[in-house]
């Protein structure tokens, strides 16, 4: 435990340093704004080292999205905002606050008891900070708009699930996927450009649901699908100039490629 504090007041004190006056230029150039990429690319690159289950890589990308943390603290301290010692108390606070099972004298049974409990002290939550008429923090206002619209959609299906409205089986989310599909293509019949547009989104949601039943996170199955695609697709351009191959050949180097996998 010792370790773990000096190492991060070391942290603290490095970014101090940096964004100090003799420090570095391009760290107290870095703004807010600037620093949003970063984080972002950083959280994606430790879901990269997780995917491959490489764990010494995963131990270095938790360790520079914890200095984008650290690095944001840092400024906010510089405009009197908050310190990082104040973003750790928030999170240990709420922390507690969620699990009164663990931390208090709650008892629950399972897991969704649990995931009931945290929508309701969440709810408690809003309502002590926005007051019970107020409708700036509803239910699904959690959701980060900034999500790619997949997982928005995803995450829209976990949390209305938690107070039961929800499909009770995979198999009726089934069945709405072939509803959704017919009316789909019933706009495409009709060169209802809108209508069709409507109805694939409804599709995508419905699908998304679908994955949820499952256990499967949809951002995750894609982003699989996608990294699968790419890498067929760069073994089918060590063989051949795709770009100067029909589709015939194309089709023959893609089957090549999988069969390479098998």
């Amino acid at each position: 435990m010792n370790g773990m504090k000096s190492e991060c007041q070391r942290l603290v004190e490095i970014m101090d340093r940096l964004r100090g006056e003799d420090g570095c230029p391009w760290d107290r150039e870095q703004t807010f704004e600037s620093l949003k990429t970063f984080l972002i690319e950083e959280s994606y690159e430790v879901i990269e080292a997780v995917d491959k289950g490489d764990f010494d890589a995963l131990c270095g990308e938790l360790g520079d999205v914890q200095l984008q943390i650290v690095f944001m603290a840092r400024m906010a301290k510089e405009k009197g905002l908050f310190t990082m010692v104040d973003v750790l108390r928030r999170i240990n606070e709420k922390m507690i606050r969620r699990h009164p099972h663990v931390f208090g004298d709650e008892t629950v049974h399972s897991t969704d008891e649990v995931l009931e409990n945290w929508e309701k002290i969440k709810a408690k939550e809003r309502e002590d900070e926005n007051g019970s008429n107020s409708e700036s923090k509803g239910f699904l206002s959690g959701i980060p708009k900034t999500l790619p619209a997949l997982q928005v959609a995803y995450q829209i299906g976990v949390k209305t699930s938690r107070i039961g409205f929800d499909w009770d089986t995979p198999a009726q989310v089934e069945e709405k996927i072939h509803e959704e599909w017919a009316e789909m293509k019933e706009a495409e019949a009709a060169n209802d450009w809108e209508g069709l547009r409507e109805e694939l989104g409804d599709l995508l949601f419905t699908i998304a649901n679908f994955a949820r039943k499952h256990g499967i996170d949809p951002e995750d199955a894609l982003r699989l699908s996608n990294r699968k695609f790419m890498g067929r697709f760069n073994k089918m351009e060590k063989v051949a100039d795709v770009t100067a191959s029909t589709p015939e050949k194309l089709e023959e180097l893609w089957q090549a490629a999988k069969a390479g996998e098998k």
